[in-house]
């Protein structure tokens, strides 16, 4: 078994041009579940992944949850055996998925923590709008403060900000050039504020686009110069919330919760919205928002012929 977990790791770094950190993820649950079989079977006997059927992956989920894992991590570790025995039936490894048929455990309609428009102001403005120095740290604010800017007015994931280029930046058209998850590319716009926050750092730190040639230049720099990690922009924002008054109150995908949120309150269109956020399916993007029932009934009476005809 453990050389099929080893090709369909492969697999997804090189076909589906998943991270390190999903590759990880994967690693561990197939691993988890190699052991629990492994711990099942016959003395000596190793696994075969071709012989797993519903009753032993069932198994694993109720052992799963007896062990006290919640309902979201063994919906997440399902997801995994699905995918991976998807992989195995397509090389013909494997006659079937037992996977496939086995339902999920199921799971609370929850939405994530965001900021009201008050709040993301308050957050912005404890970060520099314009440069105030040339050292290190100086340069470092400006970037703090396009980071966010380029956060909460584009959506982005944290990996797609520590992703971006700076040749995915066109400032002329205010627009940037996303890499999503599964290597789908987008074009999303970003405001002035935005634009300037990002024009005021490349001109604190030196345009790395002017100098050419080599690889693409990053379009965030940790302070040695190399593109910033994702666990960085989280210590960032937190800092930044420290100052801001605000507390330890959001994470920067709570951020991008808050744009979506923000959005659709202002009367943005739900499908318009689930391309801007680059999600395959739109009950996701309806997870990303925060709006209560007087403004759906706000919105019900101002959209629908019916609702205005009863009022005439």
């Amino acid at each position: 078994m453990q050389r099929s977990i080893e090709d369909f790791l492969a697999y997804l770094r090189v076909e589906r041009d998943a991270s390190a950190h999903t590759v990880r993820n994967y690693r561990v649950d197939l691993v988890q579940f190699q052991t629990f079989l492994c711990e099942r079977a016959p003395r000596d006997a190793a696994p075969d992944p071709g012989a797993v059927d519903q009753l032993a992956v069932r198994g694993y989920l109720a052992h799963l949850m007896a062990s006290g894992l919640s309902r979201a991590s063994v919906a997440r570790k399902l997801a995994t055996l699905r995918s991976f025995f998807r992989f195995l039936s397509r090389q013909g490894r494997a006659a079937s998925n037992p996977a496939a048929l086995v339902r999920a455990p199921r799971l609370p309609v929850r939405t994530a923590r965001h900021l009201s428009v008050d709040e993301t102001f308050q957050l912005l403005a404890a970060t520099p709008a314009t440069g105030g120095g040339t050292g290190k740290r100086a340069v470092a604010a400006l970037r703090d403060r396009a980071m966010l800017e380029f956060i909460y007015a584009a959506g982005l994931r944290v990996a797609e900000l520590t992703g971006l280029n700076r040749g995915d930046v066109d400032l002329a058209e205010g627009l940037i050039r996303v890499r999503g998850k599964g290597r789908k590319e987008r074009i999303v716009p970003v405001g002035r504020e935005a634009q300037r926050a990002l024009e005021a750092y490349l001109a604190a730190r030196g345009d790395p686009a002017a100098s050419g040639g080599g690889a693409p230049a990053p379009l965030f720099l940790n302070l040695r110069g190399g593109r910033l990690s994702t666990r960085s922009v989280g210590r960032i924002l937190l800092r930044v919330l420290l100052a801001s008054g605000l507390g330890n109150k959001i994470t920067p995908h709570g951020l991008r919760h808050s744009f979506a949120t923000h959005l659709l309150r202002a009367g943005a269109d739900l499908r318009a919205i689930q391309e801007l956020l680059g999600h395959a399916h739109l009950r996701t993007t309806q997870r990303y928002t925060h709006v209560g029932l007087d403004q759906v009934l706000e919105a019900y009476d101002r959209a629908h012929p019916r609702a205005k005809a009863a009022k005439a």
